[in-house]
């Protein structure tokens, strides 16, 4: 089967290949009728106009970029799924562009990439997004830009974000509702300035409850596996009466650490302690018992992302109802009634298969 040029859609339109390219270009002189007739002969044909072309045709190049950290090559992919759609939909391709947060040389890399590329617009993911020298940077160079869960909320027009501190508060309520007055908490990475948020929703949590902070049961983590070991070592290899009954991890690979190690201790989960995570990574899934978590929704943010971004190239006005994305609470196996509650109800069903 031969590809479809813009010549077929013109000619089965029955328009001029201007017109064919205004339609594409979304121009708003285009008639109703006429644009309608133009987009069922592209679907009709399955036609998908050159980026390089267009590009030639004026300034944009229909290219998005989207700057993302190498360390998080998950989360990554995750945004690229939400992305991907909605720019395919609006005939723009994605660029992906690696890049290490830590390099002296970051700003010049994220320049040169641009004047190479000639992106019209850039998405950034954490924890880049919470970059102040390349948000400048976007900002002095009049590039479009839109931030993936940066830690402040006050750019609404060019972020979008989730409600981690909501969502961790009422995880924290959870727990403290099945017993838990002893709620240890893993911190995320400091670099992850979001993730701080978290933190914050586990206070709230406790602070309704009426439960005292408590500093012994909170420790510092750096979103991998092997401090999620470490963090749990420190939390529960301690006397029993000091330990927490439940430890809530700022994310799940830091959660499934907490698993091996309490594994390694010989206790039961959740009978002798409930452990819950963050993101819904398909890590949660996989460990043993199956974690409850957070879902953090990376895909719709990312999607939510792009069309914001969309929405500045093609000079719409800005709907303030797109920037926030509300996560959901994920219950699995992995956590349960605090082990005195466990066994008063383990004993009153023992009388009662007795009786």
């Amino acid at each position: 089967m031969s590809i479809a040029t813009i010549r077929d859609v013109a000619a089965q339109a029955r328009v001029s290949i201007k017109t064919v390219s205004r339609v594409i270009n979304n121009v708003k002189t285009v008639k109703p009728h006429t644009r309608e007739r133009v987009l069922r002969v592209i679907r009709k044909l399955d036609y998908h106009p050159s980026p390089s072309a267009r590009g030639l045709s004026g300034s944009r190049s229909y290219l998005i970029s989207l700057l993302y950290d190498v360390t998080c090559a998950y989360y990554a992919t995750s945004v690229l799924t939400g992305v991907v759609e909605t720019c395919r939909a609006a005939h723009y391709q994605v660029l992906m562009q690696p890049c290490d947060y830590t390099s002296p040389s970051l700003t010049e890399e994220v320049t040169r990439n641009l004047r190479q590329s000639r992106a019209d617009g850039v998405i950034v993911t954490p924890p880049l997004s919470d970059m102040k020298t390349l948000k400048a940077l976007l900002e002095e160079q009049n590039v479009p830009f839109v931030r993936i869960a940066p830690a402040e909320h006050a750019d609404d027009r060019r972020s979008v974000y989730t409600d981690d501190r909501e969502s961790c508060a009422r995880m924290t309520e959870q727990l403290a509702g099945l017993g838990h007055t002893r709620i240890g908490f893993v911190i995320g990475n400091p670099d992850h300035a979001a993730v701080a948020h978290r933190f914050q929703g586990y206070r709230d949590g406790l602070r309704k409850c009426g439960l005292a902070l408590d500093k012994k049961l909170i420790v510092q983590g750096y979103n991998s596996y092997d401090s999620g070991v470490e963090c749990a070592r420190k939390l529960l290899q301690v006397p029993v009466a000091k330990r927490p009954t439940a430890i809530f991890a700022s994310n799940d690979e830091m959660a499934a650490g907490v698993l091996a190690v309490a594994h390694g201790l010989g206790l039961a989960i959740p009978e002798d302690l409930s452990v819950v995570g963050f993101d819904d990574v398909p890590l949660a899934s996989q460990v043993w018992p199956a974690l409850t978590t957070i879902r953090q929704p990376i895909p719709a943010m990312a999607a939510q992302a792009a069309e914001l971004l969309l929405r500045q190239l093609r000079g719409e006005p800005y709907d303030r109802s797109g920037h926030v994305v509300e996560s959901a609470l994920m219950f699995r196996q992995s956590h349960g009634p605090s082990p005195e509650r466990g066994m008063i109800a383990r004993a009153r069903n023992q009388r009662r298969a007795t009786a």
